[in-house]
């Protein structure tokens, strides 16, 4: 009775040819290849945002500075300055209030848009707070009226939210608004372009008197932060990739000693 060595080849199992064994290691580098680089993506990213977090809270607690005037506008333009605290005072321009469609922690209703003249000469959005969908006894634009003569507030840089809502884009000539775009509200109003700042401003609470609307200081800051879970995953997976490959490798090299051991009775390459 001949005995199975605990070394033997399973029953069935073929050796594979090199062509198709040289063609599975190409695979398996290539996709332990594009797990590292996401890995390596997410890294940076993870970086970035924790940098961002950072950023925006140091901003957000200091105390307010001027809103960036023109010599400053191509870095707002290029992402920059988002929550920075401000102080504007001027005079809202009369009869250019946009409500623009949005929730908040109070439910569902409208962001009361005003186009403020600062004393600087330059024009800036101010996103005056929430207003109801429904506000009884008196429409919801009269009760979001701006104030006249001069006033000063101050609030957070917002960076403009251009096209509109998901699958809701912004119908200017119906005064739909799902986004607060800047250039599109201010060339709705008419309103000259190169004086209008490409931004909007966020009135902090208190920019409005207590229990009238718009409510002010409604301001969500929430940056989602998930890049340490995918690059986990990302780097899992070349492990994976790397530890199958290795077994697959010491697999084949076994069998191939043991053919070479016993030439007439080994696995068969297929």
């Amino acid at each position: 009775m001949s005995r199975t060595s605990r070394n033997d080849p399973a029953p069935g199992r073929t050796l594979r040819r090199p062509l198709a064994l040289a063609a599975w290691m190409l695979l398996a580098l290539a996709l332990f290849g594009v797990f590292i680089l996401l890995g390596n993506w997410q890294v940076r990213r993870l970086h970035w945002k924790l940098g961002l977090i950072h950023d925006v809270a140091t901003r957000v607690r200091a105390p307010p500075v001027a809103a960036p005037g023109p010599t400053q506008w191509p870095r707002i333009a290029h992402g920059q300055l988002q929550y920075l605290h401000v102080s504007l005072q001027g005079r809202f321009l009369a009869g250019e209030q946009t409500l623009v469609h949005g929730t908040s922690a109070d439910g569902y209703g409208f962001w009361a848009i005003a186009p403020l003249r600062t004393d600087s000469g330059f024009i800036v959005l101010v996103n005056r707070g929430y207003v109801p969908a429904s506000l009884p006894g008196t429409p919801a634009y009269a009760k979001a009226a701006p104030p006249a003569g001069e006033v000063r507030l101050t609030g957070l840089l917002r960076l403009s939210e251009p096209v509109g809502g998901f699958l809701r884009p912004n119908r200017p000539s119906r005064n739909l608004w799902y986004s607060r775009d800047v250039a599109a509200i201010a060339a709705a109003h008419g309103l000259p372009a190169a004086t209008v700042a490409p931004y909007f401003v966020d009135a902090a609470a208190g920019a409005s008197a207590a229990g009238a609307w718009p409510r002010a200081g409604l301001t969500v800051i929430r940056f989602p932060n998930n890049h340490l879970g995918y690059l986990i995953t990302w780097y899992l997976m070349a492990l994976m990739v790397a530890a199958a490959t290795l077994y697959l490798g010491r697999e084949e090299y076994r069998l191939r000693r043991q053919l070479k051991r016993e030439p007439g009775d080994g696995p068969q390459p297929h």
